[in-house]
């Protein structure tokens, strides 16, 4: 791109000007170059974040009649936190328990017990029946007795044989049936348990309770948080990032970060991930890091400002960046100015690639 002549005056007006100011100062900033470490890095605000930090929700609308833990307690999964009033869920389960244990086999055993002995009487009447026939036959093929009685011996055998078979139908209906009757009442003291157990907000994970949201006699319900927990020990930083700069983080990237709870020390942790939607809102992407180096003591919500290094060099030529005309020019202490290559650069140094030496002196532009 070929720049106007008019441009070009311009700039040269505002080098003269800046070289002119420069002269008329009695006592001028100069530096040399320095040979140094530096690092091009992203700036992020963020706060600690507790591993497996979540809100705890209730499974049941209600009022709270009990709370189980204070701020600060440590829970295992499963441990109870707030009890909800539940009368209803309670009597429910109440009247289920009485139905179970009204319908339970063993309760019915008796009934068993008296179809058990009738099957056994019909058994013996039919073994009876079934002599008593095979005894007839035998008389009546030596011609001995009536076809009368022979009639009569073989009925009553084929009675008994009814009898026995009924007795045994009963039996096992009695027995499906009683055994259908304890399995649902017992399906039913699950539900119902089930149910008053929505009743009792439970930690879902091992942790520290950090936040109750409620109090005593408040309303509950299904759709607002109640508590805070999360991990006790570990703990982990979300990031914010702009847009305009989010191109440039990566997984692995090094994080130096300070806390106004720990001002004058230096916090260094890695990127682990980049959440994908930024938000509309903010217009920033959220970036979550683990720590390498923290405080002894942490706490959730503790804020931060870090810089995420996106690349780092030993050994470079570096000036101060107000030291830059246009981030490409520099002012020398006889007064001329020098084209510079630059390369990294942070909030304070910028690397110089080409242009300089460490022999150089420099002075500070004045606009």
């Amino acid at each position: 791109m070929t720049v106007p002549s008019g441009s070009t005056f311009a700039i040269k007006s505002v080098i003269v000007s800046l070289l002119l100011a420069t002269s008329c100062q009695s006592e001028t900033e100069k530096i040399s170059p320095t040979v140094e470490s530096i690092t091009e890095s992203v700036y992020a605000s963020g706060i600690v974040r507790s591993k497996n930090q979540y809100q705890v929700y209730a499974a049941a609308n209600g009022l709270v009649q009990e709370i189980l833990v204070k701020e600060g307690d440590l829970v295992k999964k499963g441990d109870p936190l707030i009890i909800l009033l539940n009368e209803s869920a309670q009597l429910n389960v109440a009247n289920s328990r009485l139905a179970a244990e009204y319908a339970a086999l063993e309760a019915n055993r008796d009934k068993l017990t008296e179809l058990k002995v009738a099957i056994d009487l019909s058994a013996s009447q039919l073994q009876n029946d079934s002599l008593l026939a095979v005894r007839q036959r035998r008389l009546w093929s030596q011609n001995i007795g009536s076809r009368v009685e022979l009639e009569q011996r073989e009925l009553a055998y084929q009675q008994s044989k009814t009898n026995y078979e009924v007795a045994q139908i009963r039996y096992n209906d009695l027995k499906r049936q009683l055994e259908f009757a304890s399995q649902q009442s017992r399906n039913n003291l699950r539900i119902s348990s089930s149910l008053a157990n929505d009743f009792i907000v439970k930690a879902d994970t091992d942790g520290k309770v950090y936040k109750i949201l409620k109090e005593k006699g408040e309303f509950v319900n299904t759709l607002n948080p109640v508590a805070v927990v999360g991990d006790a020990n570990n703990f982990y930083v979300e990031l914010s990032v702009d847009e305009y700069d989010i191109a440039r983080i990566q997984e692995g990237q090094r994080v130096l970060m300070t806390m106004d709870s720990y001002q004058g020390e230096l916090f260094e942790a890695r990127v682990r991930q980049i959440e994908p939607l930024m938000s509309e809102q903010s217009r920033s992407f959220t970036i979550n890091a683990d720590f390498v180096k923290r405080p002894e003591v942490l706490f959730p919500n503790l804020s931060l400002e870090a810089n995420i290094v996106i690349k780092a060099k030993d050994n470079a030529l570096t000036i101060p960046r107000k030291y830059l005309i246009g981030d490409s020019t520099v002012l020398l202490s006889n007064g001329e100015t020098k084209k510079v290559t630059t390369g990294l650069m942070d909030y304070q140094k910028a690397e110089i690639v080409s242009g300089l030496s460490k022999e150089d002196v420099l002075i500070l532009p004045k606009l």
